[in-house]
Protein backbone atom coordinates (compact mmCIF):
# COMPACT_ATOMS: atom_id res chain seq x y z
CA UNK A 1 0.00 0.00 0.00
CA UNK A 2 1.33 3.45 -0.90
CA UNK A 3 2.31 5.60 2.07
CA UNK A 4 -0.26 8.32 2.82
CA UNK A 5 1.28 11.78 2.59
CA UNK A 6 0.39 15.30 3.59
CA UNK A 7 1.73 18.46 1.97
CA UNK A 8 3.06 20.97 4.45
CA UNK A 9 5.20 24.11 4.33
CA UNK A 10 8.45 25.26 5.91
CA UNK A 11 10.17 28.65 6.03
CA UNK A 12 6.94 30.58 5.75
CA UNK A 13 5.93 28.75 2.57
CA UNK A 14 9.29 28.95 0.79
CA UNK A 15 9.52 25.15 1.00
CA UNK A 16 6.76 22.70 0.13
CA UNK A 17 7.09 19.37 1.89
CA UNK A 18 5.43 16.03 1.30
CA UNK A 19 5.73 13.80 4.36
CA UNK A 20 4.02 10.76 5.91
CA UNK A 21 0.67 11.50 7.50
CA UNK A 22 1.60 9.08 10.31
CA UNK A 23 4.92 8.17 11.88
CA UNK A 24 7.96 10.44 11.92
CA UNK A 25 7.16 13.97 10.78
CA UNK A 26 9.53 16.87 10.30
CA UNK A 27 10.04 19.09 13.33
CA UNK A 28 11.87 22.39 13.79
CA UNK A 29 15.13 20.49 14.34
CA UNK A 30 15.61 20.05 10.58
CA UNK A 31 15.05 23.76 9.92
CA UNK A 32 17.46 24.78 12.69
CA UNK A 33 20.11 22.36 11.43
CA UNK A 34 19.86 23.75 7.90
CA UNK A 35 20.10 27.31 9.23
CA UNK A 36 23.32 26.48 11.09
CA UNK A 37 25.23 25.33 7.99
CA UNK A 38 27.57 28.11 6.84
CA UNK A 39 27.57 27.10 3.18
CA UNK A 40 28.50 29.19 0.17
CA UNK A 41 26.75 29.26 -3.20
CA UNK A 42 29.14 26.73 -4.79
CA UNK A 43 29.46 24.39 -1.82
CA UNK A 44 28.49 20.71 -1.71
CA UNK A 45 26.64 19.55 1.39
CA UNK A 46 25.99 16.00 2.61
CA UNK A 47 22.86 15.38 4.72
CA UNK A 48 23.06 12.10 6.64
CA UNK A 49 19.68 10.76 7.72
CA UNK A 50 17.85 12.95 5.24
CA UNK A 51 14.32 11.65 5.80
CA UNK A 52 12.05 13.40 3.30
CA UNK A 53 14.73 15.97 2.49
CA UNK A 54 13.77 18.90 4.72
CA UNK A 55 17.34 19.97 5.54
CA UNK A 56 18.42 20.08 1.90
CA UNK A 57 15.30 21.94 0.82
CA UNK A 58 15.65 24.56 3.56
CA UNK A 59 19.34 25.01 2.83
CA UNK A 60 18.90 25.47 -0.91
CA UNK A 61 16.03 27.89 -0.31
CA UNK A 62 18.39 30.02 1.80
CA UNK A 63 21.54 29.64 -0.30
CA UNK A 64 21.00 29.64 -4.07
CA UNK A 65 23.70 27.69 -5.89
CA UNK A 66 24.73 25.20 -3.23
CA UNK A 67 23.96 21.52 -3.80
CA UNK A 68 22.94 18.76 -1.37
CA UNK A 69 23.22 14.99 -1.39
CA UNK A 70 20.94 13.31 1.14
CA UNK A 71 21.46 9.79 2.47
CA UNK A 72 18.44 7.94 3.85
CA UNK A 73 17.97 4.37 5.10
CA UNK A 74 14.21 4.05 4.51
CA UNK A 75 13.19 3.62 0.88
CA UNK A 76 9.73 5.27 1.22
CA UNK A 77 11.31 8.37 2.77
CA UNK A 78 14.08 8.48 0.16
CA UNK A 79 11.54 8.31 -2.65
CA UNK A 80 9.50 11.07 -1.00
CA UNK A 81 12.64 13.21 -0.69
CA UNK A 82 13.18 12.86 -4.43
CA UNK A 83 9.57 13.92 -5.03
CA UNK A 84 10.08 16.91 -2.74
CA UNK A 85 13.09 18.06 -4.75
CA UNK A 86 10.96 18.02 -7.89
CA UNK A 87 8.05 19.71 -6.10
CA UNK A 88 10.36 22.58 -5.12
CA UNK A 89 12.10 22.81 -8.49
CA UNK A 90 15.55 21.93 -7.11
CA UNK A 91 15.98 18.40 -8.47
CA UNK A 92 19.18 19.58 -10.17
CA UNK A 93 20.65 20.63 -6.82
CA UNK A 94 19.15 18.22 -4.27
CA UNK A 95 19.41 14.45 -4.60
CA UNK A 96 18.72 11.72 -2.03
CA UNK A 97 20.06 8.19 -2.18
CA UNK A 98 19.02 5.11 -0.22
CA UNK A 99 21.91 3.80 1.86
CA UNK A 100 22.59 2.15 5.23
CA UNK A 101 25.30 3.98 7.20
CA UNK A 102 26.46 0.65 8.60
CA UNK A 103 28.20 0.35 5.21
CA UNK A 104 30.77 2.78 3.74
CA UNK A 105 29.39 5.61 1.66
CA UNK A 106 29.63 5.10 -2.12
CA UNK A 107 33.10 6.24 -3.22
CA UNK A 108 31.71 8.24 -6.12
CA UNK A 109 30.12 10.72 -3.69
CA UNK A 110 33.55 12.18 -2.92
CA UNK A 111 34.14 14.65 -0.09
CA UNK A 112 31.94 17.58 0.93
CA UNK A 113 32.43 21.16 2.07
CA UNK A 114 29.89 20.60 4.83
CA UNK A 115 28.21 17.57 6.38
CA UNK A 116 24.97 17.97 8.32
CA UNK A 117 23.20 15.32 10.33
CA UNK A 118 20.26 14.76 12.65
CA UNK A 119 20.99 11.22 13.90
CA UNK A 120 18.45 9.09 15.76
CA UNK A 121 18.33 10.57 19.25
CA UNK A 122 17.92 7.40 21.31
CA UNK A 123 20.38 4.58 21.92
CA UNK A 124 18.76 1.19 21.37
CA UNK A 125 19.58 0.02 24.90
CA UNK A 126 17.51 2.74 26.58
CA UNK A 127 14.80 3.42 24.01
CA UNK A 128 11.10 2.66 24.12
CA UNK A 129 10.54 2.51 20.35
CA UNK A 130 7.42 3.84 18.67
CA UNK A 131 5.01 1.13 17.48
CA UNK A 132 5.26 2.79 14.07
CA UNK A 133 8.24 1.03 12.40
CA UNK A 134 9.24 4.04 10.30
CA UNK A 135 9.21 6.39 13.29
CA UNK A 136 11.14 3.86 15.36
CA UNK A 137 13.88 3.69 12.71
CA UNK A 138 14.06 7.49 12.57
CA UNK A 139 14.32 7.99 16.32
CA UNK A 140 16.19 4.94 17.67
CA UNK A 141 19.69 3.84 16.65
CA UNK A 142 19.65 0.62 14.65
CA UNK A 143 22.26 -0.64 12.19
CA UNK A 144 24.49 2.38 12.83
CA UNK A 145 24.92 3.70 16.37
CA UNK A 146 26.08 7.23 17.20
CA UNK A 147 29.77 6.32 17.05
CA UNK A 148 29.37 4.80 13.59
CA UNK A 149 27.18 7.71 12.43
CA UNK A 150 29.82 10.26 13.40
CA UNK A 151 32.64 8.20 11.91
CA UNK A 152 30.86 8.22 8.55
CA UNK A 153 30.10 11.94 8.85
CA UNK A 154 33.65 13.01 9.71
CA UNK A 155 35.07 10.79 6.98
CA UNK A 156 33.05 12.65 4.34
CA UNK A 157 34.26 16.17 5.22
CA UNK A 158 36.91 17.97 3.17
CA UNK A 159 40.05 18.98 5.12
CA UNK A 160 38.82 22.55 5.72
CA UNK A 161 35.13 21.64 5.91
CA UNK A 162 32.64 21.55 8.76
CA UNK A 163 30.34 19.04 10.42
CA UNK A 164 27.07 20.27 11.96
CA UNK A 165 24.94 18.06 14.21
CA UNK A 166 21.70 18.55 16.11
CA UNK A 167 21.06 16.13 18.95
CA UNK A 168 19.81 15.72 22.50
CA UNK A 169 21.74 17.89 24.94
CA UNK A 170 22.12 15.00 27.40
CA UNK A 171 24.34 13.22 24.84
CA UNK A 172 26.65 16.19 24.29
CA UNK A 173 29.58 14.72 26.21
CA UNK A 174 29.32 11.50 24.22
CA UNK A 175 29.27 13.45 20.94
CA UNK A 176 32.27 15.58 21.93
CA UNK A 177 34.28 12.52 22.98
CA UNK A 178 33.60 10.81 19.63
CA UNK A 179 34.49 13.94 17.65
CA UNK A 180 37.78 14.46 19.47
CA UNK A 181 38.69 10.81 18.92
CA UNK A 182 37.93 11.25 15.21
CA UNK A 183 40.20 14.30 14.93
CA UNK A 184 37.46 16.97 14.99
CA UNK A 185 38.59 18.77 18.13
CA UNK A 186 37.56 22.35 17.18
CA UNK A 187 34.01 22.23 18.54
CA UNK A 188 31.38 24.93 19.10
CA UNK A 189 28.09 24.16 20.85
CA UNK A 190 24.82 26.09 20.91
CA UNK A 191 21.90 25.17 23.16
CA UNK A 192 18.26 25.76 22.21
CA UNK A 193 16.32 26.41 25.43
CA UNK A 194 13.80 25.39 26.53
CA UNK A 195 14.22 22.42 24.15
CA UNK A 196 16.65 19.74 25.37
CA UNK A 197 18.61 20.08 22.13
CA UNK A 198 22.07 21.22 21.17
CA UNK A 199 23.67 22.10 17.85
CA UNK A 200 27.31 21.11 17.54
CA UNK A 201 29.62 22.40 14.84
CA UNK A 202 33.05 20.80 14.49
CA UNK A 203 36.16 21.14 12.35
CA UNK A 204 39.43 19.25 12.22
CA UNK A 205 41.89 20.00 15.02
CA UNK A 206 44.44 17.74 16.74
CA UNK A 207 43.42 18.75 20.27
CA UNK A 208 40.11 19.68 21.88
CA UNK A 209 39.05 23.34 21.66
CA UNK A 210 35.52 23.44 23.09
CA UNK A 211 33.57 26.70 22.94
CA UNK A 212 29.99 27.52 23.87
CA UNK A 213 28.11 29.99 21.66
CA UNK A 214 25.25 32.13 22.94
CA UNK A 215 22.05 30.06 23.27
CA UNK A 216 19.17 30.50 20.84
CA UNK A 217 16.07 30.79 23.01
CA UNK A 218 13.22 29.25 21.04
CA UNK A 219 10.12 30.14 23.06
CA UNK A 220 8.88 33.23 24.87
CA UNK A 221 7.73 32.90 28.47
CA UNK A 222 4.22 33.92 27.45
CA UNK A 223 4.14 31.39 24.61
CA UNK A 224 5.10 31.33 20.95
CA UNK A 225 8.49 31.59 19.31
CA UNK A 226 10.96 34.35 20.12
CA UNK A 227 11.76 36.94 17.48
CA UNK A 228 15.15 35.31 16.85
CA UNK A 229 13.56 31.89 16.38
CA UNK A 230 10.86 33.30 14.10
CA UNK A 231 13.53 34.87 11.89
CA UNK A 232 15.04 31.42 11.33
CA UNK A 233 11.91 29.27 11.20
CA UNK A 234 9.68 31.59 9.16
CA UNK A 235 12.00 33.95 7.32
CA UNK A 236 14.97 31.73 6.41
CA UNK A 237 17.56 33.61 8.47
CA UNK A 238 20.83 31.86 9.23
CA UNK A 239 21.66 30.59 12.71
CA UNK A 240 24.88 32.29 13.72
CA UNK A 241 27.55 30.70 15.87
Amino acid sequence: MEMALTEDALLGGRVRLLQPSRGYRVAVDAVLLAAAIDAGPEDRVLDLGAGVGAVGLCLTARIPGCSVIGVELQSPLQLTAERNAILNGVEGRVRTIEHDLARPLPENLGLFDHVATNPPYLAAAVADPSPNPSKALATVESSADLARWLAVATGAVKPAGSLTIIHRSDRLREIVDHLVRLGFGDIVTKTLPPAARVIVQARRAPTKILREASPLVLHRAEGGYTEAAEAILRHAASLAF
